[in-house]
């Protein structure tokens, strides 16, 4: 996102109030309540100016009108209560909207898959996270004065208008200075609100980068220096932000003192007015009481302006990921994966810098370890993924060729019915929460103890349930263990799965090198049990280990042996 370019919004995103339940009703309850306190607006000005008239004419007390009192305080309790009402609502149907929101985006994200996180990187997750929080803002402070200036403003000044003729007219010529000034100060800031959610992406996406990848730059001795790089980020952002801060600051000053002189072009016309004896004095304090209401909302939006960017700027990002379309389904019921083979022919998938993978050709023979090699960046993951009709390609296709040679195109499968006949094991495990007991059998309803117990020791899980127990909680996605146990426990998950394809993304990553012997002697017993493995290796012995290897990158791949 650049500033140049951002495109100008509705200050109401439609597709907020037309998708979101939450945010609809909060919008049809904030114009209610604002039909309310305008009609206390009014009545509260009329009743003022017709006690002071009489105070200041025939010396009649407030007291000696008991009924208009009543009034009085009748309509300022409302607008109160109206008022508190709004405050209070608010704070509830911005936290059930962003709730709703972020529900559909995190599940739409799932459907999508990779696509997903395709050329957002982290974004998704900041997204989902802070960047939907700035949606409160602009909910509770800024829609609530947008509607206050849509109902109070033109309410007041018709009443003004039946007043006094003259004041509305000074009102309806200065009125549009308010939202003219907004205008200016706006094209100062358009694009900012994007460019600051954008820098808070950057900053989450690469400090994320940094702190998968230290355990690597450990070992190769580079843990010192990348430090620099989250300090620059963070200095960026913080750059953005004072800079936001002092636009709103500039903005807020030049509407309060815009507003001030209207309201005094208006109180000095009347003033002259009421000297030379041309004007009535009760209309004239009616006419004073409602000038400043007239140009309040406008002033208060004004002031939100910054969070109805910011908001707004959230709402666009949300959409732009719940707009996109997931891939479609097959129907065909996908065929035995123990006998057949998964192909790719020719696949390529746009990436930023081009393809990658480019031209792929890979063949994955049943029974046996394919290893899937290429320098980093060349579209390792992304071939599996399309591989798993996880992700579309741009050129080329996937296929699955059964005995006898016919193949069918894996965009035409029923995904479940392939999905469940693999197991992939990603980079980062993705864990349920429970127990390391629970969270293993759940690989394989059904097994017994010693099953449990195997997988445990063939994969150097026994050594971490050994310190720490069977009933050990792990927490939300395995946070109870190190990325390194974690990966063990996944690869225990992998073992003991009966899955005939098992997908393995750098299982070494997170390994020392004499932990690295288990997942070798883990491949072994997988082939040894007939069972299909796909290995994304760096490591030499890995590579080593397979029956075939694949080349990817950004010519044509094919098996090299």
């Amino acid at each position: 996102m650049t500033t140049a370019t951002a495109p100008r919004r509705a200050p109401l995103d439609p597709r907020l109030v037309r998708e979101v339940r939450a945010a609809r009703r909060h919008v049809g309850r904030t114009v209610l309540l604002g039909l309310v306190q305008s009609a206390c607006v009014i009545v509260t000005a009329l009743v003022i100016a017709r006690l002071g008239a009489q105070l200041l004419v025939t010396g009649q007390v407030p007291q000696d009108a008991p009924g208009l009192l009543l009034l009085l305080v009748g309509a300022l309790a409302l607008r109160s209560g109206a008022v508190l009402v709004e405050e209070g609502t608010a704070h509830r149907a911005a936290t059930a909207a962003i709730s709703e929101l972020r529900g559909r985006i995190v599940g739409h994200a799932a459907r999508l898959g990779p696509r997903a996180g395709a050329g957002r990187g982290a974004d998704l997750t900041a997204l989902a996270t802070t960047g939907i929080e700035n949606l409160r803002p602009y909910l509770v402070g800024y829609v609530p004065q947008l509607v206050l200036s849509a109902t109070v403003t033109p309410l007041c000044l018709l009443t003004i208008g039946l007043l006094d003729p003259l004041s509305a007219l000074i009102a309806l010529v200065t009125l549009p200075l308010v939202p003219l000034f907004m205008i200016l100060v706006g094209t100062l800031t358009v694009g900012r609100s994007e460019q600051l959610i954008a820098d808070m992406r950057s900053l989450w996406a690469q400090l994320l980068d940094l702190v998968d990848g230290l355990p690597t730059l450990r070992a190769l001795g580079r843990e010192r220096g990348p430090e620099q790089v989250v300090a620059r980020l963070g200095d960026r952002h913080r750059r953005s932000a004072i800079g936001s801060l002092k636009y709103a600051f500039l903005s807020s000053m030049v509407l309060e003192l815009l507003a001030t002189l209207c309201v005094a072009l208006i109180a000095v016309s009347i003033g002259m007015r009421l000297v030379y004896g041309e004007m009535d004095l009760a209309p004239a304090l009616a006419v004073l009481v409602l000038a400043p209401e007239v140009y309040q909302p406008l002033r208060s939006v004004g002031s939100q302006y910054h969070a109805s960017t910011d908001g707004l700027a959230a709402v666009g990002a949300a959409f732009e990921v719940l707009d996109e379309q997931p891939m479609a389904d097959g129907a065909l019921t996908a065929p035995d994966l123990r006998t057949a083979t998964l192909t790719l022919r020719g696949v390529s998938v746009r990436s930023r810098d081009g393809f990658a993978p480019h031209r792929a050709e890979i063949e994955v023979r049943p029974g046996r370890v394919l290893a899937l090699t290429g320098p980093s960046g060349a579209g390792k993951t992304t071939a599996v993924q399309v591989l798993l009709g996880l992700l579309p390609a741009d050129e080329g296709r996937a296929e699955v060729v059964v005995p006898g040679g016919t193949a069918t195109a894996v965009a035409d499968l029923d995904r479940d019915s392939l999905w469940e006949q693999v197991v992939l094991l990603p980079q980062r495990p993705v864990l349920p929460p429970g127990t390391i007991r629970t969270v293993l059998a759940a690989a394989r309803p059904g097994a017994d103890a010693a099953a449990l117990e195997a997988a445990a020791a063939a994969t150097g899980l026994d050594a971490v349930i050994a310190e720490r127990g069977w009933d050990a909680d792990l927490g939300r996605a395995g946070h109870g263990l190190s990325l390194g146990e974690r990966q063990r426990l996944a690869l225990a998950r992998a073992m003991l799965s009966p899955a005939p394809l098992v997908v393995l993304d750098e299982p070494t990553a997170h390994l020392d090198g004499a932990t690295e012997q288990i997942v070798l002697d883990l491949i072994g017993a997988l082939r040894r049990q007939g069972r299909t493995v796909v290995v994304i290796a760096h490591r030499s012995r890995l590579v080593e280990a397979a029956d075939d290897v694949a080349s990817v990158g950004t010519a044509a791949a094919g098996v090299l042996r």
